[in-house]
């Protein structure tokens, strides 16, 4: 699952928030990028943080919803699709981003 943000500080909020919970087993931070976009009716340029989370599909939904509430922006990007792994780098996935079990 891919988004930008708009700074480090948003960046490193919604990775950690996101291991933390484990709704992703790691996150890339894919470096800056140069943004230019419509945005209600006017063309924007903005310099943004790219991130691209690796979770399973089972965690997806619950990674999207987490960003889309801890996100800074009114409209975040929010890309997603799904990969095949090697087996055990998908195992590896799949066990971290396991759901906590509450005792």
């Amino acid at each position: 699952m891919l988004t930008t943000v708009p700074d480090s500080t948003s960046a490193h909020k919604l990775v950690d928030g996101a291991l933390q919970a484990q709704l992703a087993a790691c996150v890339s931070q894919l470096g800056t990028v140069h943004s230019r976009y419509r945005w209600k009716g006017q063309i924007e340029s903005a310099e943004e943080i790219q991130l691209l989370f690796k979770t399973s599909a089972a965690r997806s939904l619950e990674l999207e919803r987490f960003i889309v509430e801890n996100h800074p922006y009114e409209t975040p990007e929010i890309l997603s699709w799904q990969a095949s792994a090697s087996t055990s780098y998908g195992q590896w996935i799949a066990a971290e981003t396991h759901p906590p079990t509450h005792v």
